[in-house]
């Protein structure tokens, strides 16, 4: 039995937008990849790196972005910290709201 390639990979330090369930929409940074279903999230922010959210991959969109300060952080520490979480997901936004709002 061969395994299907079910898209993109997920890897930590990776940008995500929810797609399902009361955080529809907002954008986390992917902090451990539990096995091929399940990732871990946190924004740094409402949800904080010691409450990271178990996510279904199904419910996530990966986002073709990898935070480079939080996965560097990982590597050197094995943890990151909440405030480089928000720094990488709104340095993910500023850089990206221009791409948004030309798509008009």
């Amino acid at each position: 039995m061969t395994m299907q390639d079910s898209g993109p990979t997920p890897e930590i330090g990776q940008i995500v937008q929810c797609t399902k369930g009361r955080d529809q929409g907002q954008y986390f940074v992917i902090i451990e990849l539990i096995d091929d279903r399940f990732v871990r999230i946190a924004d740094g922010d409402k949800r904080k790196i010691d409450r990271a959210k178990k996510k279904n991959m199904n419910h996530l969109e990966l986002v073709d972005y990898i935070a480079e300060e939080v996965k560097s952080s990982f590597i050197e520490t094995g943890r990151v910290t909440n405030g480089k979480l928000r720094y990488a997901i709104t340095n993910f936004l500023e850089k990206h709201s221009n791409l948004l709002k030309e798509g008009d």
